[in-house]
């Protein structure tokens, strides 16, 4: 069992803060990507290096990374959610709707959150009782949650201001918790991914669901002769997933306080497991990182800001991006075939 967990990306803690286990890490070759990355865009252009751009950046990947930090759970469970983007945009405009229909701060929250965990949960039982593949169990739910929300909206935009029936004293905070800054200075969608990125940090390093996520990831088997409920630590892990994804929907809502269901989040879930893989997490399950995913998070936003920046159509945009996903994923393939 020990050796399972191993092979993934738990090596032992004095190999890997040695100097051949740092130059052995994933992360280190996709740190060192960012810095060349960011060496360039400071030569190529005027504004990248700027405290406000910088800052800018920041915001610009908090929801992706959030959304990342649950999608590299569920990667090193084995696993992979295409319903994310769908759950982004049902939970969020759930709440817009809520707010509007006069309902407190904290409820509309705690429904917009228990809706996308419950899209989880959902994911994680037909992924593990029902043994459809994840990527065909979420790619449905993908539809059902998009048609879910077309529904809920009558196809129509949600707008969360006073004119539509929102409390004044309610619109103010959840207003804040979208565009304002803490200290007048730091965005507040940087505050919570930096928040969520260190308690994941904490959960999948320091604790025994982070070791049987790990686990099972690696290998079933062992970890079911291990003792570990492999279907539980997988729900576990679709049902974190729903609740950031829901999180991140609630907090763009609050930083744009309109959205239309049939647009919102629409293509999101490729830039989110894009990021996550970039970062180091493998789709064979087993490896990853919160470091790594944050990371990766990062190379996909500083080469967008770099690319507007720069004034790159926004169409080449597109392809380049595909393109190191396409680069990310022949890496992954090909570093677990030479392991194996």
């Amino acid at each position: 069992m020990t050796d399972t967990v191993r092979t993934g990306a738990r090596a032992p803690a004095m190999d890997r803060f040695s100097l051949p286990g740092l130059l052995r890490a994933r992360e280190t070759g996709v740190f060192l990507a960012l810095v060349v990355l960011c060496l360039f865009l400071t030569f190529a252009t005027d504004g990248f290096l700027t405290s406000v751009n910088l800052l800018n950046v920041g915001r610009q990947i908090s929801l992706l990374g959030i959304m990342a930090v649950g999608m590299t759970f569920v990667l090193i469970s084995g696993e992979v959610d295409l319903s994310v983007g769908s759950n982004y945009a049902l939970s969020g405009l759930a709440t817009g709707m809520l707010i509007i229909a006069g309902w407190g701060l904290v409820p509309a929250l705690c429904v917009g959150l228990v809706t996308g965990m419950t899209i989880g949960l959902i994911n994680g039982v037909l992924s593990t009782y029902g043994r459809l593949p994840s990527l065909i169990a979420t790619l449905g739910m993908l539809s059902v949650v998009r048609g879910s929300a077309l529904i809920l909206t009558n196809g129509q935009p949600v707008t969360v201001n006073v004119r539509n029936g929102a409390d004044p004293g309610v619109l103010e905070i959840f207003s804040f918790i979208g565009q304002g800054y803490l200290f007048g200075i730091v965005p507040m969608q940087l505050v919570f991914f930096i928040l969520i990125a260190a308690l994941a940090w904490v959960v999948l390093s320091c604790t025994n669901f982070g070791f049987r996520v790990f686990a099972v990831g690696g290998s079933a088997k062992a970890a079911r002769v291990s003792g570990i409920s492999i279907n539980s630590v997988k729900i576990w892990a679709f049902v974190l997933m729903g609740a950031l994804a829901a999180f991140a929907g609630i907090l763009s809502l609050a930083f744009l306080p309109s959205g239309q269901a049939g647009r919102t989040g629409l293509g999101l879930e490729l830039d989110v497991i894009a990021a996550t893989i970039v970062g180091g997490a493998s789709l064979s399950g087993g490896e990853g990182t919160i470091l790594g995913t944050i990371l990766g998070v990062l190379i996909i936003g500083v080469m967008r800001n770099g690319l507007v920046l720069m004034g790159v159509n926004p169409f080449v945009q597109e392809l380049m991006i595909g393109l190191v996903i396409i680069i990310a994923v022949g890496i992954d393939k090909w570093s677990t075939r030479r392991r194996a």
